[in-house]
């Protein structure tokens, strides 16, 4: 029989490179530009992710939901010391947090909760977009500030949008665009994998308005459907609205089958990108 402590991802420690010291509900994870994102900055999706790692592995509990505030960047060099609190350990469910810290300094603040209840009841109401197989679309094309970043790891394929020399400043009409995406690390479509590919809204961003943006995560909200094996999965990426220097969207991630994994939401600062020559290879 499976339990609790037998949810927790075994290779999410591997990959984010989190390091357990003397106190159990403390853990260390040096940042490097794998985990990065094109600006050089901790990605906000492997900032959730690894806190969900560390926050499955010290509950023994499974991610239910968990949302992230970042507040400042935390680059190559930096070591993100992550302190676990559990705050309510109920029969099935707990509530927790975690600090992020560089140097004393909060980074990030993650809060959520983990647990596993068994009601006789389960349904779907969510709708799968009609979208390309992966095999018929082709791969993302990257600026040269994404390599060796974590957008290089996860090999995108676009399968509702444009490549970058397409976006014309025209917006869509339905602020929809959705990618393929490999997973990070094995093909368990778990929490500690899945907050990465929930921080795509700022992609999104930048489709629906049809311009090159740069878009910072202020929060990235991940609510957990159940996990599968694939490959695959597929962030349906919708953005609702974009005003006063924000964006508002939420993405629903899919399996490769059409299994619902995973809903977020994430509002972003919308700002112009300024690219200059050497970046448009």
């Amino acid at each position: 029989m499976q339990t609790d402590a037998d949810m927790s991802e075994p290779d999410a420690s591997t990959f984010y490179g989190l390091e357990p010291t003397d106190d159990s509900m403390r853990w260390r994870m040096p940042v490097v530009r794998r985990l990065c994102s094109g600006i050089g900055a901790l990605f906000g999706g492997c900032a959730l992710g690894a806190s969900i790692a560390v926050l499955e592995d010290v509950t023994g509990r499974p991610c239910v939901w968990a949302t992230a505030q970042y507040l400042e960047f935390a680059r190559p060099g930096d070591v993100v010391e992550l302190e676990v609190t559990e705050v309510v350990r109920g029969h099935a469910t707990s509530q927790a947090r975690v600090l992020a810290r560089v140097d004393g300094r909060e980074i990030f603040t993650v809060v959520g909760a983990v647990g596993r209840r068994e009601p006789p009841w389960t349904a779907e109401w969510a709708v799968h977009p009609d979208v390309p197989r992966p095999d018929d679309t082709k791969p993302r094309d990257l600026l040269s500030r994404f390599n060796g970043t974590i957008a290089e790891t996860l090999k995108m394929r676009i399968a509702v949008g444009r490549e970058i020399d397409e976006l014309d400043g025209s917006p869509t009409s339905d602020g929809r665009s959705a990618l393929w995406v490999t997973l990070p690390f094995g093909d368990e479509a778990t929490a500690a994998a899945l907050a990465i590919v929930a921080d795509y809204v700022p992609f999104g961003v930048g489709q629906a308005l049809g311009r090159e943006i740069s878009g910072n995560s202020i929060d990235n909200t991940l609510r957990m459907v159940q996990t599968a094996r694939t490959e695959l999965v597929l962030a349906d990426v919708r953005v609702q609205a974009v005003s006063k220097g924000f964006g508002h969207g939420v993405v629903h991630i899919w399996a490769e089958d059409g299994t619902l994994l995973a809903t977020a939401s994430q509002s972003v600062i919308v700002r112009e990108l300024n690219t200059g020559p050497e970046e448009k290879t």
